[in-house]
């Protein structure tokens, strides 16, 4: 029996399945620490370095797993470190719940130490649920609601406990009178598919098209095998955003990769090219690389009425579960007897295929950034786990690395946020401990993130049933992806003080927490290190000494573009390399 409000607020958590927390601890939550320490076996307390981390952490256990994340934070600043993880959550629609402490309830307006509007400071983040705690008898049914809103509307929630309430006596029960609340846990039933009239209207629209485009993202995610039963009735190309990396292999002669600036030549083709377009489970932002308005017929497929016709005028949108919804439109499909149109996609990414092969084997003095991540994609296991972080390596991460099934894999992004490929990884394995994970992270966000929780991988590995936690680093000295930015869109020149990154031993840091640490400098080596690091008896920091001014090229460049590209590299000290090896990667494709 719970003895304090934290007991409670704890075994109501393992009651709805939580097995661990992310957190930080700090005196605004000391109850809640303390029942960790009675509480036993039944649910991990999982140290994260910072705050950011652990709301980070606890994005990508429900990224990986499908069940709710779990962070914890201190009053005052503990929760304001919190902030940014659970942005990144509420954009790329993950059930994440925030429990973060608060000073005493009779200091409140007194202007006390750490003293914060919280229920303020969360309401945009977990705008659809944010409460304070003030009396034992809310705990279960805040409890039960933070939990049940996140899953239902995939959000962020929030609750504010009080120091001084956490160590209230717990009321499991509250009485049964006016004003207290009896919520439950059980398992809620959804009807998750269209009705037949618009089934019927959406295959209609697909049945007359001859040149189908399908765009997936994550809401497609365990529709694998019905986007692809679709994909082969309507003769179509898959093109997917970067959070959809996983829905379809990689290897699929059909799936054109990804989209948008980061996205290949075959993609942006598709799109430019296609008569009809379906879109399931995403809500891509750049309309840039859809279809002319007016050039498509539209059906889109969303489990969120509100994202139904965002990005796309569509003709027909169905509300309703990804995998379900497409398992019923696929009996009214009709099977295309013309396959010219997916004979061209087919010849397009057999093509495109080639030109990155060729891209990545340019040379120069440093290691193409693009080489390793070819590398890496013939070595990963089938049941690999790959994070990547925002910054150039997401660029190599959605066009060299290949996903098949089994695989899971994710990047932040509708907030496209620094820092969080490490701390994804280590949630991916402390959640699956018999897969290897891998981390694609530049030395920017490595040096923002990625080192800090480093110490936390190395306190850990000895638990895991599998040793294999590869963190690939590129060091290029550069924040390489602004650099890009700067020069393409501004029309400017690389600036040293912004953009420079200390030096920093990235292979030396990992032996010195005790894990392996591997430096390439050689192109040459690049493979024997791979396999090293995933025949390493511990994680492994594999860093890679890469060549910032290999551009990552777009699918497409407009004149405007190249003329701002051609006025930076003029007045960029580093100008001259930047544009030989812009002509060789030109060459190459």
């Amino acid at each position: 029996m719970a003895k304090t409000v934290a007991d409670f607020v704890l075994a109501r958590l393992a009651e709805w399945g939580i097995e661990r927390v992310f957190g930080y601890p700090g005196d605004g939550i000391n109850g809640l620490i303390g029942a960790f320490g009675r509480e036993g076996q039944t649910m991990r307390f999982i140290q994260s370095r910072h705050e950011e981390e652990a709301a980070f952490m606890a994005c990508a256990h429900a990224k990986f797993t499908g069940q709710i994340g779990v962070c914890l934070a201190t009053s005052g600043p503990g929760a304001i470190h919190l902030l940014n993880g659970l942005y990144d959550a509420k954009l790329d629609h993950q059930p994440v719940v925030a429990i973060v402490g608060q000073q005493a309830r009779s200091s409140l307006g007194g202007d006390f130490q750490q003293e914060v509007d919280l229920a303020a400071l969360f309401k945009d983040v977990a705008r659809d649920f944010v409460q304070v705690m003030s009396t034992a008898e809310q705990a279960r049914h805040l409890v039960d609601r933070a939990m049940r809103i996140a899953l239902e509307r995939r959000a962020v929630t929030c609750i504010v406990i009080p120091n001084d309430v956490q160590d209230l006596p717990a009321v499991p029960n509250p009485p049964q009178q006016h004003g207290m609340m009896h919520t439950g846990i059980g398992a809620v039933s959804h009807s998750h598919v269209p009705g037949e009239d618009a089934l019927h209207n959406a295959a209609s629209v697909l049945n007359r098209g001859r040149k189908v485009a399908i765009l997936a993202g994550a809401g497609a995610l365990g529709a694998s095998d019905e986007l692809a039963q679709v994909a082969e009735r309507l003769g179509a190309g898959v093109a997917k955003a970067l959070l959809g990396k996983a829905v379809l292999s990689d290897r699929l002669p059909y799936v054109t990769g990804s989209i948008g600036l980061l996205g290949t030549v075959p993609s942006w083709r598709l799109m430019q090219d296609c008569d009809t377009l379906l879109m399931v489970g995403t809500t891509f932002p750049y309309t840039e690389f859809l279809p002319p308005e007016g050039q498509a017929a539209g059906v889109q497929i969303d489990r969120d009425g509100r994202a139904l016709g965002l990005r796309y005028p569509i003709e027909v949108g169905l509300a309703g579960d990804a995998k379900q919804t497409l398992a019923a439109l696929l009996p009214l499909l009709e099977q295309k007897t013309d396959l010219d149109w997916r004979h061209d996609i087919e010849k397009e990414v057999a093509r495109w295929r080639e030109v990155v092969a060729a891209r990545a084997q340019t040379g120069g003095e440093l290691i193409n950034p693009q080489l390793p991540f070819l590398e890496l994609s013939k070595r990963l296991p089938d049941d690999s786990i790959v994070t990547c972080d925002s910054g150039s390596a997401a660029n190599w991460y959605a066009r060299d690395v290949d996903v098949r099934p089994g695989m899971l894999a994710s990047i932040s992004g509708g907030l496209a946020t620094m820092g969080c490929a490490v701390p994804y990884a280590l949630a991916g394995k402390l959640a699956w401990p018999k897969r290897p994970v891998v981390a694609l992270v530049g030395d920017g966000a490595m040096q923002m993130n990625g080192i800090n929780t480093l110490i936390t991988v190395a306190d850990r590995w000895r638990d895991w049933d599998d040793p294999r936690f590869v963190v690939l680093v590129l060091n290029n000295g550069d924040l390489n992806l602004v650099t890009w930015e700067q020069r393409i869109m501004g029309g400017d020149p690389r600036f040293r003080d912004s953009q420079r990154l200390p030096p920093f031993s990235y292979a030396e840091y990992g032996k010195l927490l005790g894990l392996e640490g591997v430096r390439v400098t050689d192109s040459e080596d690049v493979p024997s290190a791979l396999d090293r690091a995933f025949a390493a008896d511990r994680p492994v920091v594999l860093e890679l000494m890469t060549d910032p001014e290999v551009p990552p090229m777009p699918p497409h460049i407009t004149a405007k573009q190249f003329g701002a590209y051609m006025q930076a590299l003029r007045k960029d000290p580093a100008g001259g390399a930047a544009l030989r090896a812009t002509l060789k990667q030109w060459w190459a494709g």
